[in-house]
């Protein structure tokens, strides 16, 4: 299949590139390049040390004699280049990573949120007028975010994306229908993904068009089978308090002699997902695209969950860590339970990877082994959801 993978350069993007490159398909990349230009605004880097672009689709060329073609633009600006890209290449199955993805970041200052909702919707908006515009029948796949559906304590296993409810008519006769189930974000990025869905719901019933919709858990892990095969294809392994994952968070703390940072209680359960099976869900999904007809198909791209709290007990037990409660700086309940169904991509093939499978032993290595790139006071998260939350963090410093 001809794909096209928009954000390419980064975490997600990369590894799902070389993956689908792998497997047989012809892949182009599309990319601003603005998450490298973030790193530079934060100050702060990749604990891996990333290759530009341009070298990383040459070394994967000279490792594999598989060729991927590179668009530099600005998704969420460029219109026009987005349409002549996809009258030229005419790709059959697009995946769309190309918006902000850091909850931390969308919540820094009135300036990212605006950026955030600016760059999140216009992108997928222009995605969507596109595909209408140009003709072209590609299967769209989106990295949502399990966000979407909030963190409530409710006991129910979180269906994949829809809900059925019964309600009554002025008559008193009973309707049953389907419909989104009700979203609950918890930050600006969360926000974007869930008015993400209301788009995708009306260019598939106005236009036809093919979507998938992957609510995916918590990132953990850093390298796939394919960027283990040169140092120059290595994915990036972010840790800062804006872009690290709380895993990754936790292993470059431990490596590092940090107290591991749990924020509040430690009490929240989150949906986690490594790397390895991201790429595979993304090539599961971009794979069956002619299944998809008609309404979006939502698929809950999680493999396990776990709390915060338990998360750096096994980090410290594993590494060899203290833990220091900090707090919390998302306004969120101290406690939650989450569960979630993932039976469309176990019913596709998927075989999940999990945390006790050894492969937190990879992870542990790479960040000892990078030690030497971790500026320490970039590993508090110092973005703040609301002025209560600045002011009992500052509280408790004083």
């Amino acid at each position: 299949m001809r794909i096209l993978i928009l954000g390419g350069d980064g975490f997600c993007g990369w590894p799902s590139a070389l993956h689908l490159s792998a497997h047989g398909h012809q892949v182009t990349i599309a990319d601003s390049l603005v998450r490298r230009r973030i790193d530079d605004e934060l100050g702060v880097q990749s604990l891996t040390p990333i290759s530009p672009l341009s070298e990383r689709v040459r070394a994967w060329a000279d490792v594999t004699g598989h060729r991927i073609d590179v668009a530099e633009f600005d998704l969420a600006r460029d219109y026009e280049a987005l349409t002549e890209l996809l009258t030229t290449f005419r790709p059959e199955a697009i995946v769309h990573f190309a918006e902000q993805r850091a909850a931390p970041y969308s919540m820094k200052s009135p300036d990212l949120k605006r950026y955030t909702i600016d760059n999140n919707l216009n992108a997928t908006h222009n995605l969507l007028a596109a595909l209408v515009h140009t003709g072209i029948d590609a299967h769209v796949v989106h990295l949502g975010t399990m966000g979407v559906y909030g963190y409530e304590s409710v006991p129910v296993d979180l269906p994949e994306g829809y809900l059925t409810v019964t309600y009554p008519d002025r008559n008193g006769r009973s309707h049953t229908r389907e419909i989104l189930y009700p979203t609950a974000p918890g930050s600006v990025y969360h926000l974007t993904k869930s008015l993400d869905q209301l788009v995708f719901q009306f260019y598939a019933r106005n236009d036809g068009v093919r979507i998938t919709d992957l609510h995916q858990g918590i990132v953990w892990g850093t390298q796939t089978d394919e960027t283990n095969l040169d140092p120059r294809l290595i994915n990036r392994f972010d840790y800062d308090g804006d872009f690290g994952t709380v895993l990754n968070r936790f292993l470059v703390q431990a490596a590092v002699g940090h107290p591991l940072t749990v924020h509040g209680t430690g009490g929240q359960t989150r949906a986690f997902i490594n790397i390895r099976d991201t790429v595979r869900c993304i090539r599961l999904a971009a794979e069956t695209g002619d299944a998809v007809d008609g309404r979006v198909r939502v698929m809950n791209q999680v493999t396990e969950t776990h709390r915060v709290a338990d998360l750096a007990h096994l980090v410290a037990q594993t590494v060899g860590a203290d833990i220091s409660e900090v707090p919390n700086p998302r306004a969120e309940a101290d406690e939650n339970q989450l569960s979630a169904r993932n039976d469309t991509l176990i019913g596709l093939g998927l075989e999940p990877t999990r945390l006790a499978t050894g492969l937190l032993k990879e992870s542990v290595e790479i960040a000892q082994k990078y030690t030497d790139r971790v500026d320490v006071s970039r590993i508090p998260c110092t973005s703040y959801w609301n002025r209560n939350r600045r002011s009992v963090a500052t509280e408790r410093v004083e």
